[in-house]
């Protein structure tokens, strides 16, 4: 069917104006646009509300980028983001970043462009099946044919986005758009005068709350507060109000106040079935993924645990997994009761013991270590904090000394925990957050995404510094069993490629190339200096460093540790 032959099918400018008004209609502050033919009128249509001063656009020539920048900007804004795309390969580049979307419970809103019906299974050229090409990934995906109103599917589409149908958690969805020629505006169409706009912008502060404190029929019982990431200040106010250690991973945003302890992971086992005070009962906030020690608190059948969910979740499904889901803090003050009166002190003193024998580890290091600059990213860091997955996060989440009160909101893509798009999602949440914003990452993890560097003539420059760790390839596989097949000396040579991934870019020419500014340090005091400069623009502090020794570093630190807090 052609518009020749039903004259009421709307042209393809109309469907997308109506469209583009739907979008902005249901809170879509942002579009992330990737150049493309097909889509040609979801961009005027865009460009038209943009001159109009409804939406704020940004261009990405890569669709994956595009599909991370969005990514950040609804997590930083805490609005639904839509990333526009052509058709064909152009909208499977957005999978990665539809996967963490998912997991992540992300409003994420893809709007791929589409071939009419009548070019479909034709050979016609980027034409393929793209509806569903998400799959389960997707809370929601509609096909609109070309000339129809996608007034529906659009309203559809976000609120199911946002959270709205009560059994299901935020996520992507997918609006694919069938569009027929003529693609661009007729020759009497012009774009509006530009007109100045303030766009609504969520708070993006550290956020702190208070709850009363625990009564005192609540029985008591040793137990731990276990903060994993997007937990929120309620872990930490939990926590204190029960008088609890609070365990808490960085992307909590709740690793502060007077009863966290930094360096939990390494004292999980002095707290053991065998330990004058063992652990009793876990409560957990938001979803851990960082360490194995915590991995094995939860698998243990003597130990009881609950799980704080007042609202779905994307990230595990329904009888998975053994923690005891309470929907009110309640229940869950029921469940964990209150420390008893040595137990936070005990927790606090160990912490300390800790920590001071870690940063004497780490102070007598010549050079600069993952979790010494872990550790100084995190004291400066102001604002907005990004995380890289692998080594970043988890030095961090070793060294990162608790402040009394949270100083920077921190974000990580811990969905999927992949390093897929991690420069990208940065950019779009220093856009979207209009703040200074600190990404601390890896030498791999950067790589993956140097195209994110990439920002085309007239785009808005993000507040953005990014910490690459450099030490030559993937060190968390040093750390993993792969570190001990390596010393054994009977896979070394396979390890070092196959996991290590060795290479020699020269981090300051991609610097160059991209236009963005660039100092190499390789010490702490380098480090720091370099951290207090103010935030400019885009720039790079190149960390550089060395892999080897690194497994021997963190049996050193644990060492000192089991040392320290057995006296």
């Amino acid at each position: 069917m052609t518009s020749e032959t039903s004259p009421d099918l709307l042209d393809s400018l109309a469907a997308a104006r109506i469209a583009v008004d739907a979008l902005i209609d249901g809170g879509v502050q942002h579009v992330v646009v990737s150049p493309g033919s097909r889509s040609a009128p979801m961009a005027y249509a865009l460009a038209e509300a943009e001159a109009a001063g409804r939406v704020d656009l940004l261009v990405r020539i890569d669709e994956r980028s595009a599909g991370f920048t969005a990514l950040g900007l609804a997590l930083s804004t805490g609005s639904p983001a839509a990333v526009l795309t052509t058709s064909g390969t152009a909208v499977g580049n957005l999978l990665p970043a539809v996967m963490e979307a998912n997991h992540a419970a992300v409003p994420l809103v893809v709007v791929s462009a589409d071939r009419p019906e009548e070019l479909q299974g034709t050979g016609a050229n980027q034409t393929t099946i793209q509806l569903d090409l998400f799959g389960e990934h997707v809370r929601f995906a509609a096909d609109v044919p070309a000339g129809s109103s996608p007034l529906r599917a659009v309203e559809t589409a976000l609120a199911a986005a946002t959270g709205a149908f009560s059994d299901f958690a935020p996520g992507p969805v997918q609006l694919n758009l069938a569009f027929r020629d003529p693609l661009v505006p007729a020759p009497d169409e012009e774009l509006p005068t530009a007109a100045g706009h303030s766009r609504f912008r969520i708070g993006t502060d550290p956020l702190t709350m208070n709850l009363p404190p625990a009564p005192a029929s609540l029985e008591e019982r040793r137990t731990v507060v276990l903060a994993g990431h997007d937990a929120g200040p309620v872990a930490e106010a939990f926590a204190r109000a029960h008088g609890l250690p609070l365990l808490a991973e960085p992307s909590s945003n709740a690793r502060f106040g007077p009863n966290a302890v930094g360096p939990y992971r390494l004292l999980l086992e002095h707290f053991g079935p065998s330990a004058a005070l063992p652990i009793e009962r876990v409560v957990m906030f938001g979803r851990p993924t960082l360490s194995r020690p915590v991995a094995a608190l939860l698998e243990r059948a003597d130990v009881p645990s609950a799980l704080y969910q007042p609202v779905p979740v994307a990230w595990y499904q329904p009888g998975r997994r053994t923690e005891l889901p309470l929907e009110n803090l309640a229940d869950l003050a029921d469940f964990a009761g209150r420390g008893p009166s040595d137990w936070l002190d005990t927790w606090l003193l160990a912490g300390a013991a800790a920590q001071h024998a870690l940063d004497g580890v780490l102070a007598a290091e010549p050079a600069a270590t993952g979790p010494s600059v872990g550790a100084l990213v995190w004291q400066h860091a102001r604002g907005q904090l990004m995380l890289g997955s692998s080594n970043g996060i988890r030095d961090v989440d070793l060294a990162g000394l608790p402040a009394a009160e949270p100083a920077a909101t921190v974000y990580a893509n811990r969905g999927l925990a992949g390093i897929d798009g991690t420069v990208s999602t940065a950019t779009g949440i220093a856009l979207g957050g209009r703040q200074d914003t600190t990404l601390l990452l890896g030498d791999v993890t950067f790589l993956h995404d140097a195209g994110g560097l990439l920002l085309g003539s007239g785009e808005v420059q993000p507040p953005l510094r990014i910490v690459v760790l450099n030490d030559a390839g993937g060190a968390i596989f040093d750390l993993l069993e792969h570190g001990a097949v390596r010393e054994s000396g009977r896979y070394t040579d396979a390890v070092e490629r196959l996991f290590g991934t060795p290479h020699t870019v020269d981090i300051a020419a991609v610097a160059a190339a991209y236009g963005v500014g660039h100092c190499a340090v390789s010490t702490t005091a380098g480090l720091a200096e370099a951290l207090n400069a103010p935030v400019t623009g885009r720039s790079i502090i190149e960390v550089r460093t060395d892999r080897v020794g690194l497994r021997a570093l963190h049996a050193r630190i644990n060492a000192a540790v089991a040392a320290a807090v057995a006296l």
